[in-house]
């Protein structure tokens, strides 16, 4: 057996693992993955770059797990607590992948999906080039999904709102040349 076969296989464990409690996240996760991908084949990234995106847009929100479903699937504004609290499943995500041995970045993709070029987002407040590429997708692929899917917290807001919002955000928050890419495919 291959270790890209192990490394699937520890994946599908812990996406199983994560439809014990939530079933909304892993069917997110599953959409992103698709649109990630898409971004970068957009992107002509060689295919381990594509392969560690899939597998890293499967499980970026692993770490949810931690937080509780009251929370999670709350409707309405979360309080500066609560938000606090979501904050920490991106460092809780990477903990937890840090301890597969993959042959690709998949941790280090996850733990900067939440990061902004301009060095606002989290949990490290990294900017620009400090963030993987293959994160960056990861980042517009999520933000598009997110708005333009029901929500266990609210109804879609639709595709065009989707665009227009990677779009404000492309070149300060967002990567311009992948926000272009996804345009292209959705």
């Amino acid at each position: 057996m291959q270790n890209s076969d192990i490394e699937r296989q520890a994946l599908s464990a812990l996406v199983a693992m994560q439809h014990l409690t939530d079933n909304y996240t892993p069917l997110h996760e599953d959409r992103v993955a698709q649109l990630a991908v898409r971004i970068a084949q957009q992107m002509n990234l060689a295919s381990a770059r594509i392969e560690a995106i899939s597998m890293a847009a499967a499980v970026h929100d692993i770490g949810k797990v931690d937080i509780p479903l009251k929370i999670l699937n709350k409707p309405g504004r979360l309080t500066a607590a609560e938000f606090d609290l979501i904050k920490t499943h991106v460092q809780v995500s990477y903990d937890v992948l840090k301890l597969i041995n993959f042959s690709l970045p998949v941790p280090e993709i996850v733990w900067g999906h939440h990061e902004y070029m301009d060095g606002s987002g989290y949990p490290r407040g990294i900017s620009g080039d400090q963030i993987l590429l293959e994160s960056r997708i990861l980042t517009v692929a999520d933000i598009v999904e997110s708005m333009s899917e029901d929500r266990p917290y609210r109804k879609s807001l639709g595709m065009d709102l989707a665009v227009q919002e990677i779009k404000r955000l492309s070149g300060n928050r967002l990567d311009p040349d992948v926000v272009e890419a996804c345009l292209q495919v959705v």
